[in-house]
């Protein structure tokens, strides 16, 4: 069995979070020892492991849920574990488009400023009006990079 600390440096998930997930009903709430310390067995371990790597791929945290729910089924078709994974791979796609036209826009306008003054400046003209963008780059690439 695993302390919260152990078990957060043998899978890479910082304890805050797993007490999170613990909240949230992704992780089944911790065994207690007598001095009422959290106990951790390998099956979350493992749980845990496939949650850190389904983040980091990009999963949302209800698609992770629900894998883990079919998970537990493993008898069952993986159509729709499949169908999940192909949504992710989707919005990942988008995501890349909208950052391809983001570095386009950015290219562009500063390949437009000439070097002189702030006044004349071309990337703070643009940044100040989104009107002299090229092209709609999105706002919500702003949560790719928060």
């Amino acid at each position: 069995m695993l302390t919260i600390g152990k078990l957060g440096a043998a899978t890479g998930v910082k304890v805050p979070t797993i007490r999170y997930y613990e909240q949230i009903g992704l992780l089944p709430d911790a065994e207690r020892s007598s001095g009422n310390q959290r106990l951790y067995g390998r099956t979350v371990q493992d749980r845990l492991a496939f949650i850190r790597h389904a983040r980091e791929l990009g999963f949302p945290l209800e698609a992770i849920r629900d894998l883990l729910s079919l998970s537990d089924r493993p008898d069952q078709s993986c159509t729709e574990v499949d169908a999940i994974a192909q949504a992710q791979l989707q919005a990942v796609k988008g995501r890349i488009a909208r950052l391809h036209a983001l570095k386009g826009e950015l290219e562009r306008m500063i390949g437009q400023c000439a070097g002189g003054s702030i006044a004349d400046c071309r990337v703070i003209e643009v940044l100040g009006n989104h009107l002299h963008c090229s092209a709609d780059h999105g706002r919500d690439l702003l949560a790719v990079s928060e």
